[in-house]
């Protein structure tokens, strides 16, 4: 197994911060609402599940897998259910995956993965181990996206497959000067262009990209189809390629009829100009084995060695390193790793999705709200919290939270202006100030304009929040 001695995977390809956002992003932004989640989870694998049904062919066996960047693990419940196949879900956010159990429940089903935190730059599976490989808008999310290739490849058995899709091929129809929202917080002539397709002639990159970057994620657009097929021609010796281009309003459709004009038109010149998104299955040079058992397939994440399943637990055979079933998800992230993304209770953070936050919060702020990881408080005009610093030197404040209309917000820490910001959008939104060097800071969070609300007794309402951290 690859080693990486900082446990934060190759150089360049996703730094400790970044995967940090990662963590954070996943818990606020993707499971806070339940029967959305559970529409766009279904829709999303109605698409690859018909996709992979198209190229069941070239795929020797789909047992054991194993899925990278799962998020709530629904991809991974639809292969164990609608194709009978054995795997393991494998996210960086232990959250996602224990939370997305709900799925199992809302849709009856009788199998499931094994769930599986874990960093996709530095798999904690056996080298030849798996016979097939799935991940989806994952490969994107790293700067240097050769690094989860290679481990994909890696953990791959001779002959197996490495199916991704839903990545983004680079536009070349584009001026590239504007960063696009995502349609629900576009602004009315925004979405005017956009449902006709005129802004994708002036985006900079993947729409929403933006929202994604300001929790902290660094996300790699770069790649267009060339690029694409350059890095698997690398590891793979055969491929099957599908690409869905921009179709989206009249403006994209001139451009596509234009196409037509040209003898031989595919979908892969029509993304190779207009963008859109690409599917791939890549197989491994040689002949499948015969498959494993499954927890076989595991490997230490500190030192690469086997894995020994116990009652409730997994244990190293060569070194002390061990990890328990928690609330169904085994965390394999590296030790190191695991102790800067999974602390526990720390008084320089007050996450509201975690039990004992409630002592960091002094006045303004309602009872938690909020399901399967998505924590939050509405907060009145003003809310006052204390954060207790636990590193060395000045720290970063970092506040997470929902803006459900235009609003400004104001910072102080410790009786002094922090910062002061005008979110000129409803959605989410991350707010980072410096702080002089104290031993705890008292932080009072001022937002405005409040609001009345009343459906559950008279309240007055400014903003959503749902982390305060010292960083």
């Amino acid at each position: 197994m690859s080693q990486h001695p900082d446990g934060s995977g190759p150089s360049g390809a996703q730094s400790l911060s970044v995967k940090r956002a990662q963590v954070d992003f996943h818990n606020f932004a993707s499971l806070g609402e339940p029967s959305r989640a559970l529409a766009a989870y279904a829709d999303e694998n109605f698409r690859r599940k018909s996709i992979l049904e198209a190229f069941m062919s070239f795929c020797p066996a789909l047992s054991p897998f194993l899925e990278i960047g799962a998020n709530a693990g629904h991809s991974s419940y639809m292969l164990a259910n609608d194709f009978g196949a054995e795997g393991f879900a494998l996210d960086l956010s232990a959250d996602a995956l224990r939370h997305g159990q709900f799925l199992r429940t809302a849709w009856n089903l009788p199998n499931a993965p094994v769930l599986v935190a874990g960093d996709a730059t530095r798999l904690p599976i056996r080298d030849n181990s798996l016979a097939f490989v799935m991940s989806f808008q994952t490969l994107s999310q790293f700067l240097d996206m050769e690094a989860v290739v290679r481990e994909a490849h890696r953990v791959l058995a001779p002959g197996g497959v490495y199916y991704f899709a839903e990545e983004p091929v680079r536009r070349k129809f584009t001026l590239g000067v504007y960063r696009v929202p995502y349609p629900e917080r576009m602004k009315p002539w925004e979405k005017r262009l956009y449902e006709n397709g005129l802004i994708d002639f002036i985006a900079k990159d993947v729409i929403g990209a933006h929202q994604e970057e300001s929790f902290g994620i660094r996300q790699n657009h770069s790649f267009g189809l060339q690029d694409w097929l350059g890095l698997i021609g690398k590891y793979f010796c055969d491929c099957r390629i599908m690409t869905f281009p921009r179709k989206r309003g009249w403006s994209n459709q001139a451009v596509i009829s234009a196409l037509h004009l040209v003898p031989g038109y595919t979908d892969l010149r029509a993304a190779k100009y207009l963008g859109g998104t690409l599917a791939a299955f890549c197989k491994k040079a040689g002949e499948l084995p015969a498959p494993r058992p499954l927890m076989k397939c595991l490997a230490c994440p500190d030192c690469g060695a086997a894995l020994c399943k116990g009652e409730d637990s997994l244990t190293c055979t060569a070194c002390s390193y061990s990890a328990s079933n928690e609330g169904g998800v085994y965390n394999l992230l590296s030790s190191e790793l695991k102790a800067e993304l999974y602390p526990g209770a720390r008084p320089d953070t007050l996450d509201f999705s975690k039990p004992g936050h409630e002592a960091g919060l002094v006045e303004g702020f309602y009872d938690v709200e909020g399901e399967f990881g998505n924590k939050y408080r509405w907060m009145g005009p003003r809310g006052v919290a204390r954060l207790t610093k636990m590193r060395p030197g000045a720290p970063t404040l970092r506040i997470q939270g929902y803006a459900p209309k235009v609003a400004k917000v104001e910072v102080r820490a410790n009786g002094a202006a922090a910062g002061s910001w005008d979110l000129d959008r409803p959605g989410l939104f991350v707010l980072e100030a410096a702080l002089p060097e104290a031993p705890e800071y008292l932080v009072e969070i001022l937002a405005s304009p409040a609001f009345l609300e009343d459906s559950e007794g008279p309240r007055t309402l400014s903003v959503i929040l749902s982390l305060l951290r010292l960083q």
